[in-house]
């Protein structure tokens, strides 16, 4: 099967971030069971970002652990996110020391990630600086 360029990058940057530590906790119990006769990693992660698998338990995979790393890379970095641009805005440290996890490791984070997390970094110093004000 053959996937667009945009799909491979976020699939690899989830899972080489989860691979080296980065993204590897989310918040939630992931489970992927073994299964040949199922599909590849990168179908049932596609499958997982439309939706298909939320009523079940535990998704069949030629892939467990590559699925695995995938979908706990994609939480984590909603998670991760909203805590870093928490702590950039209040000055527990800075967006450099975050970027430079990836940068050691030659991940590249793709662009519209890159934009959320601006937004968020912006979102939470405005609102630090509304409530200074009141």
């Amino acid at each position: 099967m053959h996937y667009s360029e945009n799909f491979e990058v976020i699939f690899t940057f989830f899972l080489l971030s989860y691979r080296h530590k980065i993204l590897d906790f989310s918040g939630v119990d992931v489970k992927t069971t073994l299964n040949f006769s199922e599909e590849d990693g990168k179908i049932c992660f596609k499958n997982y970002d439309n939706g298909y698998y939320k009523q079940i338990e535990s998704i069949p995979t030629k892939h467990p652990n590559i699925l695995k790393g995938v979908i706990i890379g994609k939480k984590s970095w909603g998670l991760h996110v909203k805590m870093w641009s928490e702590g950039i805005s209040e000055g527990l440290f800075t967006k450099r020391e975050i970027l430079k996890q990836f940068e050691d490791v030659n991940i590249e984070i793709p662009e519209p990630f890159l934009i959320d997390f601006n937004n968020q970094i912006l979102k939470k110093v405005n609102k630090i600086l509304f409530n200074s004000y009141l």
